[in-house]
């Protein structure tokens, strides 16, 4: 069984899946967010071709741990998921820094700021993604 890693944000949903193993995580693209229906679309077909219910959807606390808007808005849009897919299983992760590290990650990879800009969603949830896999054993 794989999972797909989600990194929501308002223009951009970063997409990560896991290995059939689960120990690696692979940015699979980044939607350019224009209206739920069409999120929500090819999400689906995303879930489909890797033949998984599983979504980790990384959730953006705030540097104290608490729960503010950022968090709110990517419930309320999981929410949107289970009522269009009631069979999904959601798994939120603190998902705090993983943009960071990705930038970091594709800077000392010596990517330029306007591929970088292109793949820092897809490779947030990889980050998201391996982090959980990683905590998992």
């Amino acid at each position: 069984m794989r999972i797909i890693a989600l990194d929501v944000g308002d223009r951009t949903i970063g997409i990560a899946v896991s290995d059939e193993l689960m120990f690696t995580a692979q940015g699979v693209e980044t939607i350019r967010r224009t209206s739920l229906d069409r999120d929500l679309k090819r999400l689906g077909e995303l879930m489909e071709q890797y033949e998984t219910n599983t979504l980790l959807v990384g959730l953006p606390k705030n540097m104290d741990g608490t729960i503010g808007v950022r968090c709110e808005i990517v419930k309320a849009f999981t929410q949107e998921i289970t009522n269009v897919m009631p069979e999904t299983k959601i798994i939120f992760w603190d998902e705090r820094l993983s943009t960071v590290a990705a930038s970091r990650s594709l800077i000392a990879a010596d990517v330029s700021r306007a591929k970088r800009k292109k793949v820092i969603d897809k490779m947030a949830a990889v980050f998201i993604l391996q982090g959980y896999l990683d905590g998992r054993s």
